[in-house]
C-alpha cells in the first residue's frame, strides 16, 4: 500500500518559481530522517548544511526533449524509442487538445497515418498500453523534436515556458534526452553545486532518459534508457565502504543504481534498458537518501518513497507538506528523505 491523501489544485505549482519572484533553489525543502523520525522545514539553500562531507549526490545528467508536438486537436507526446528497434520507431502518447490542456485520448488505430508540421508524417503501429502506441515517424525522432516541438506541459501549468526551464544544471547528454525533465535537479544552481563541493560533498553522475509519465496514468514506470558508467559505480562502493552516504538526486537516479545493483549486493557498471521498479517488498540496496520532489497521490513513485522513508515516516512527511503549504510538480518543492 501507498499513502493516501488528497492534493487540494491551490497546492499545485503552477510556474517556475522565477515566474514567482524566487531563483531556481528558493524553493523549499522538506527534510525527513527515518533514523529518528524527525521532519523538519529549510530553503533549498540550506542543502550543503544538511549534508556532511563525504556525502555522495548521485545526479541524472539527462537533457529534456521538447517532446511534444501540437496539430490542432491532439498533441503527440514521444516517449522512448522502442527497445530493439530502429530510431524512427517510438512509443507515443496521443492527447486531446482542450483550450490550454490535454487530456488522454482513446482514439487511433494501426495503420492511421498522422501528418505533422514540417512535412513529417506518424504513423500508428500498434498499442504498446492502453495510453502508449507503438509509432514510426517518416524521419530521425530527435532532430525532429529539436526543430518542431515544446516542453510537455500539463494542465497544472497554465502556459508554456521556454526549454531552458526545463533544464538542469547537470544537462549534458544532448544527443538523446528524456521526454520529461529529471525535475529534483531543477533548484540545482551553479553557485549552489560550488557550495556543496566546498563542503565536502561529492557528485557523481547516472543517466535515465525518463519516458512519459502521464499524471493520469498512476502506472508502474515502463522500460527506460540508462547508464551507470564505471566511475560513478567506483564511487558508490568507495562511499558505501567509508560509511558515508549514497543520496540520490530524483527517482531515476534511484532506479539506474538499483538496476546496476548485482546479486552480491554492488554497484557494478551497466547500461541499457530498465523495467526495475522499486517497492517496500524489495526495498533498495544500493542508495541512503533521495532527493525529491511531492509525488501525486497513487502515484507508483510512493512505493519508491515508502521503500526509502518507510511507511509511517513517508505519511507523516505528506501530512506535513500538506499542513505547511509545499507545491506540487515539477515547478514545486523538494523533499530530501535521509534514510540512514
Amino acid at each position: 500500500m501507498t499513502v493516501e491523501f488528497t492534493l487540494p489544485p491551490s497546492l499545485e505549482a503552477h510556474e517556475p518559481p522565477e515566474a514567482r519572484g524566487r531563483t531556481r533553489d528558493g524553493v523549499r525543502l522538506l527534510v525527513s530522517r527515518r533514523a529518528t523520525g524527525e521532519i523538519t522545514h529549510h530553503g533549498f539553500g540550506d542543502l550543503p548544511a544538511l549534508l556532511d562531507p563525504g556525502d555522495l549526490l548521485v545526479v541524472n545528467t539527462s537533457s529534456t526533449l521538447p517532446a511534444a508536438v501540437r496539430l490542432d486537436r491532439i498533441s503527440v507526446h514521444f516517449s522512448t524509442p522502442v527497445p530493439g528497434a530502429d530510431d524512427r520507431l517510438w512509443l507515443v502518447e496521443l492527447r486531446r487538445l482542450t483550450g490550454a490542456t490535454a487530456h488522454p485520448y482513446a482514439g487511433g488505430s494501426p495503420g492511421e497515418w498522422i501528418p505533422l508540421p514540417g512535412g513529417a508524417t506518424l504513423t500508428l503501429v500498434g498499442r504498446h498500453t492502453h495510453r502508449l502506441w507503438r509509432a514510426r515517424l517518416s524521419t530521425d525522432v530527435v532532430p525532429y523534436l529539436r526543430r518542431h516541438g515544446v516542453p510537455i506541459r500539463y494542465g497544472y501549468v497554465h502556459r508554456d515556458w521556454p526549454a531552458a526551464a526545463y533544464q538542469t544544471v547537470f544537462a549534458y547528454d544532448h544527443a538523446t534526452g528524456g521526454a520529461e525533465m529529471p525535475s529534483a535537479a531543477r533548484p540545482f544552481t551553479p553557485e549552489l553545486v560550488t557550495r556543496l563541493v566546498s563542503r565536502g560533498v561529492l557528485i557523481t553522475p547516472i543517466t535515465l532518459h525518463t519516458g512519459v509519465a502521464s499524471p493520469e496514468a498512476h502506472e508502474p514506470p515502463y522500460a527506460e534508457r540508462y547508464r551507470v558508467p564505471e566511475a560513478t559505480a567506483a564511487l558508490v562502493e568507495h562511499v558505501r565502504s567509508q560509511g558515508r552516504r549514497v543520496i540520490a538526486v530524483g527517482t531515476t537516479a534511484v532506479r539506474a543504481l538499483e538496476t546496476a545493483v548485482d546479486a552480491s549486493g554492488r554497484v557494478r557498471p551497466s547500461s541499457g534498458w530498465t523495467e526495475h521498479i522499486v517497492t517496500p517488498e524489495n526495498g533498495v540496496r544500493a542508495v541512503d537518501g533521495l532527493l525529491t520532489g511531492l509525488h501525486e497521490p497513487r502515484s507508483s513513485h510512493l512505493m519508491m518513497l515508502t521503500a526509502i522513508a518507510g511507511r509511517d515516516l513517508l505519511t507523516a512527511t505528506y501530512e506535513a507538506a500538506l499542513a505547511e503549504t509545499y507545491l506540487w510538480h515539477e515547478f514545486g518543492d523538494l523533499n530530501l528523505i535521509l534514510g540512514r
